[in-house]
């Protein structure tokens, strides 16, 4: 036979690869009960973004999600015997209904306990037609409510082909109102296809499991916290768990909150091992169902932030695999089970060199640990970073140091301190006053004050970065972070930023610019030097010096355009150009309002862009990426074309980098199919499309683009200053100052250039305060 050569093997070979990554998960052998991919169950929809139980919820969710996802419906029974969507038994906690009916509260005992609200019961479907749906958790956003009516479970077939799981709760109360919703339930699901009925009353679920056979319908017994009383045996909900064996004569599952399988104590910190929940269940024929999930739920610090990799402890852990998850962010579940999970790894197949996109960390690890500390670091580099950073800072002494702010208010416990009082006003730094970096000698920070991680949503918000590593660490100076760098050959390079170098030559007579590369000549660094600053003037000066090292202009304030002359003027000094996300993508209360050019126009001058300041928590992640560090990084890298990622957080941006990105480099192939391979819940968003920009309070005029004037600057003097003679410093703090120690070229200035900046700081402490 003739041999039809390689087109066709090349092709089914494309098209076996095309299904294992469109339909992820579908070829492997998956750790559940039978071996099947997990399921994501969309509680409500896609709750986490729009009401619980709406239209657009549950459109979302099925569109979005891996093509198996079943769509949750909490069943409430109306007056007259329809059955409903609803989160709540109250309908004031998820709808507008006392607006519409103000005197409409009453009162019942629901399982032994007296409530007061609103509840379906009262009302015919008719009553609630105008009674729209809102937000049942009041930390999301409102911009949704008022707008989507409430839902029969026979509404959810217009979104064709559904697969449903109906829970069922509160049976008891709905009998002594003379409602069956056994006889609803069995009805229903011979008129629809119903994958799963659950429910966490086991009389309930006992008397209609058998009767769910002749539809093909699964019974799952639905465990509430452990410590909560099931009403038909009034046993707790964790006692049940030693009748597994029990529960598996009439249910095929059971479904746990996630703590049942994964504790986290009182301090959000994760068990160091699962319980025996699943493998228990697994010997009595169960699957289990996790529940409890969402992107803006709190959860155990040891997932720093990182929803999906949450989602992975319960899917892909090594040991086992739960058989679904109910979640409010079905999206991430879906990424997570379909892009993140075992078998989707691209590294392997990476060619030699950096990765794309290049990621820079910021401080470290520092949404980990303390920012520029020892452990910030070494975290940076096991979680895959490609360059670590030092922003540098000078002391007193002239020592160079790693430390995230000159400012040591930000970053240290001096706030806790005797030195606290040690305060300037320095108008030239910034408005308020500050304890400088370089009115405290080295020794002096070393002994006294301790690294403390930041809380950037702390004050507005409440939100904590882990506290057990509240303190961790110890500060560098710049010699050891490059003695660390230098033996960690898996870093590219590092990153050095110089801030405030004007200011301390003219007035402190100390040249920051010049000192850093006495530094790094005297490192024998082999690997890859960027220095960056958003200083014109210190990058021409570098580059001047020593045109070996890559350049990168960092943009401080968020702007939407900028003129092509001065694009030119900075790719005239710089390798790379750092923006803020804002810049790129600008939003209004966290939607997005539309993409700039500016990465257009930078990428026309051949200048790379680096995108900042990327962190895991879901108040720093746009809505439009339903709250998702990962489908934020996929949206400037797939949608808005950045080159690299600066970011606390960089396991975040390599877990995308290693296993996300392969999916979506598939576009490849869509000749091949005359299609788009992308799943859809890994298709970068479009602004606007989410919400009616006509909803949102306008914001202040647009800036005016940036031009050449906020870029040039005068250029830094060749030498340091010489400042006149000063009078004497200030009397001493009460702590007993220890002689400075010796000065290395790699450490801290010269002889002189030390001498002069200990004047200097005692001129700024005296008339600046």
């Amino acid at each position: 036979m003739q041999d039809r050569g390689w087109g066709p093997r090349l092709l089914f070979l494309a098209l076996l690869l095309l299904i294992q990554h469109s339909t992820p998960g579908a070829a492997l052998k998956w750790l559940t009960l039978d071996g099947k991919e997990p399921l994501v169950i969309a509680k409500g929809g896609h709750s986490g973004l729009y009401p619980d139980s709406s239209l657009q919820g549950y459109g979302t969710a099925k569109d979005y999600s891996l093509p198996s996802a079943s769509l949750w419906c909490d069943v409430r029974l109306t007056k007259d015997g329809f059955g409903i969507c609803l989160p709540e038994l109250n309908m004031d906690n998820c709808t507008d209904i006392s607006n519409r009916y103000p005197n409409g509260a009453k009162n019942y005992t629901v399982n032994g306990v007296p409530q007061r609200g609103w509840f379906s019961v009262d009302y015919s479907l008719d009553d609630l037609y105008s009674v729209t749906l809102s937000r049942s958790i009041l930390s999301r956003s409102d911009i949704f409510d008022g707008f989507y009516e409430i839902l029969t479970v026979d509404d959810l077939q217009q979104l064709k082909n559904p697969r449903l799981w109906l829970n069922i709760q509160h049976d008891k109360f709905y009998t002594g109102h003379k409602l069956n919703m056994t006889s609803y339930l069995l009805n229903i699901t011979r008129t629809f296809a119903v994958g799963y009925v659950s429910s966490p009353e086991l009389s309930f679920l006992r008397r209609v499991a058998p009767r769910l056979n002749d539809s093909n319908t699964q019974a799952v017994f639905r465990f509430l916290e452990s410590g909560e009383v099931e009403p038909s045996t009034r046993l707790t909900y964790g006692s049940l768990l030693n009748n597994l064996t029990f529960i598996s004569t009439f249910a095929s599952g059971i479904m746990v909150p996630k703590n049942y399988i994964w504790p986290v104590n009182k301090d959000l910190e994760l068990a160091s091992a699962s319980t025996s929940v699943v493998q228990d269940a697994r010997k009595a024929g169960l699957k289990v169902f996790a529940a409890g999930f969402a992107n803006d739920f709190e959860f155990a610090y040891d997932y720093s932030f990182d929803p999906l990799k949450e989602y992975l402890n319960f899917v892909d852990n090594g040991n086992f695999s739960v058989d679904g998850v109910l979640t409010d962010s079905p999206l991430t579940a879906s990424a997570a089970i379909g892009c993140l999970s075992h078998g989707n790894d691209s590294s392997s197949s990476e060619s030699v060199g950096i990765r794309k996109p290049v990621v820079i960390s910021y401080g470290g690890a520092g949404g980990m640990f303390p920012s520029c500390t020892d452990l910030a670091y070494k975290k940076a580099v096991e979680d895959g970073a490609d360059y670590i950073d030092c922003p540098v800072q000078v002391t007193k002494d002239g020592v160079l140091v790693c430390m995230p702010d000159i400012d040591l208010f930000s970053g240290t416990t001096i706030s806790k301190s005797s030195f606290r009082t040690r305060i300037s006003t320095i108008p030239a730094i910034k408005s308020t006053p500050g304890a400088y970096t370089f009115n405290f000698t080295w020794e002096e920070i070393q002994k006294n004050l301790k690294p403390e991680i930041s809380t950037p949503y702390l004050k507005d918000y409440g939100l904590l970065r882990n506290p057990s590593k509240r303190n961790a660490g110890a500060f560098l100076n710049l010699t050891k972070f490059l003695a660390l760098a230098k033996e960690n050959t898996s870093l590219s390079g590092v990153l050095i930023s110089i801030e405030h170098a004007p200011f301390l030559l003219e007035n402190l007579g100390f040249g920051v610019t010049d000192e850093v590369l006495k530094a790094l000549n005297a490192s024998d660094l082999k690997q890859e030097v960027i220095i960056q600053s958003t200083n014109s003037s210190v990058l021409k000066k570098v580059q001047q010096l020593n045109s070996s090292y890559k350049l990168m202009y960092k943009i401080e304030e968020p702007f939407l355009d900028i003129e092509a002359s001065a694009v030119k003027d900075i790719a005239g000094f710089a390798s790379f150009v750092a923006v803020s996300k804002k810049s790129i993508y600008p939003d209004n209360i966290k939607f997005l309002l539309n993409k700039t050019r500016v990465v257009e126009k930078f990428k026309a001058e051949k200048l790379p862009v680096f995108a900042y300041l990327f962190q895991n928590e879901f108040l720093s992640v746009s809505w439009d990426v339903y709250n998702d560090p990962i489908a934020d990084i996929n949206l400037f890298v797939k949608g808005a074309g950045v080159e690299g990622l600066i970011t606390e957080f960089p396991a975040t941006a390599e877990a995308f980098r290693s296993k996300g990105s392969s999916v979506l480099d598939l576009h490849l192939l869509e000749p091949l199919f005359g299609g788009n391979s992308t799943p859809p819940y890994w298709t970068p968003v479009t602004p606007t499309v989410l919400v009616n920009l006509s909803r949102l309070d306008p914001l202040p005029p647009s800036p005016p683009p940036l031009a050449d004037s906020d870029v040039v600057e005068p250029p830094l003097p060749s030498a340091p200053i010489p400042l006149p003679s000063v009078p004497p410093a200030p009397a001493p703090s009460p702590q007993k100052e220890g002689p400075p120690p010796a000065t290395n070229a790699a450490t801290s200035s010269t002889a002189s250039s030390a001498a002069i900046l200990l004047l200097a700081a005692a001129l700024v402490s005296l008339f600046l305060i």
